[in-house]
């Protein structure tokens, strides 16, 4: 499973998950500047969850039905950048094929997750 980390996914987050392995894009390093609408274009075009913490990534897969593979939004602005990095890597270590086809949020005492509209 691969993500695209929005441009506000901090770098120490998408170091630590290519260290554990993972594919993982960035739009910083990409695309700077793209509308959130077209980093869920490419998500969906290249079959990757998107990693944000932009709420209206929710929006646009739930509300406008915008195709996507899943949505992983993070909620962990309080915490130190490398606890972040710590809690996203160890909720992905578990099973990240769960995230396919649901709006994952990730808090720092919690993981909620909801179904995607079908297509």
């Amino acid at each position: 499973m691969g993500f695209l980390a929005d441009e506000n996914v901090p770098r120490p987050i998408i170091e630590r998950l290519r260290t554990d392995g993972f594919t993982v894009r960035s739009i910083f390093e990409e695309s700077r500047g793209i509308s959130d609408a077209h980093v869920l274009s490419l998500a969906n075009e290249a079959g990757l969850i998107p990693i944000t913490q932009d709420h209206d990534f929710g929006e646009l897969a739930i509300l406008r039905r915008m195709p996507v593979a899943g949505v992983l939004l993070r909620e962990l602005a309080r915490l130190p950048l490398r606890e972040q990095a710590k809690r996203v890597a160890g909720f992905l270590s578990i099973d990240p094929a769960d995230l396919a086809g649901k709006l994952t949020v990730i808090e720092p005492a919690r993981v909620r997750i909801r179904a995607l509209p079908q297509k």
